[in-house]
């Protein structure tokens, strides 16, 4: 068995989770392979793997434009072809049951696509939009990651999984706030530069999966392409991007993995019981 991993990610958390899993499907003795997506990147060749993993952080209950983009471009295959698994992988800063409702449209076209979706996957990782989560917490995620991800490799293993059920309520939150789709690339393009701190390094165009940003005298200058994935604010060096409207929720600067993660008590207040609930369900696998 190979495993396709088709990833979109901006600051590189779902990476990170993808890293993880294919380690364990190697202990597994599977070979696996992660294809990052990105703004017109070719679609690569996936008929030497068996399974699909499609891999997203959550942008407002939804997959990001992005990936939703680069799924419509699979191959369709045909009736007379074996019919292959595929899995969704959601990534995001809470562990609420509203981010269930992502994988809806995501599933709807790998189906249309010809595959099987055998289930779901999700997992929390430190926010980089709205509010910065304690380095205690980040490594909270990671050791949660690391339980978790055994059990969802062997799944993969198996061609087993669980796909949620999303209700209505889910799925009406979901459509509406859809709308980021078509209102990001208009606000990505308000996002501006503290030209006193900015340094010119460029880093910020380089981790843009969307390539909006190019450089005009040594100044980042954006266009109508951004899908709020903010890889731009959160890795720049000197914290010079500002997100327009959603600059009060600016997070900046990388997390601390590898310490003490957070006890119980120490929990942030905002969506405590999910965070217990999705840690102490991670921890019981």
């Amino acid at each position: 068995m190979k495993v396709a991993f088709c990833i979109f990610s901006g600051t590189g958390n779902t990476l990170r989770v993808a890293g993880q899993l294919v380690l364990e499907l190697s202990r597994l003795g599977i070979g696996a392979e992660i294809f990052t997506v990105a703004k017109n990147c070719p679609v690569p060749d996936l008929s030497a793997f068996d399974v699909l993993v499609a891999g997203f952080p959550v942008h407002a209950f939804n997959a990001p434009a992005p990936m939703l983009k680069f799924l419509k471009r699979l191959p369709k295959k045909k009736k007379s072809e074996k019919r292959k698994s595929a899995y969704i992988l959601r990534v995001s800063g809470e562990p609420v049951r509203l981010n269930e409702a992502s994988g809806i449209v995501p599933r709807r076209i790998l189906k249309k696509r010809g595959y099987i979706v055998r289930g779901e996957f999700g997992y929390v990782m430190p926010y980089n939009i709205i509010f910065r989560h304690s380095d205690g917490m980040a490594a909270r995620m990671r050791h949660a990651l690391e339980l978790g991800a055994p059990h969802d490799a062997r799944s993969i293993a198996e061609e087993t999984g669980v796909i949620p059920r999303v209700d209505v309520l889910k799925r009406f939150a979901a459509f509406a706030l859809r709308i980021e789709h078509p209102a990001m690339p208009v606000v990505g393009r308000t996002f501006r530069v503290n030209k006193n701190i900015c340094i010119g390094c460029g880093k910020c165009a380089k981790v843009c999966p969307q390539h909006n940003i190019a450089f005009k005298n040594g100044i980042p200058k954006f266009g109508g392409s951004c899908a709020a994935c903010m890889a731009c604010v959160f890795d720049c060096p000197t914290d010079a991007l500002r997100p327009s409207l959603l600059n009060g929720w600016r997070v900046n600067g990388s997390y601390g993995f590898d310490g003490v993660p957070a006890a119980d008590e120490e929990i942030c207040s905002y969506c405590k019981k999910a965070y217990l609930r999705y840690f102490h369900e991670k921890e019981n696998l």
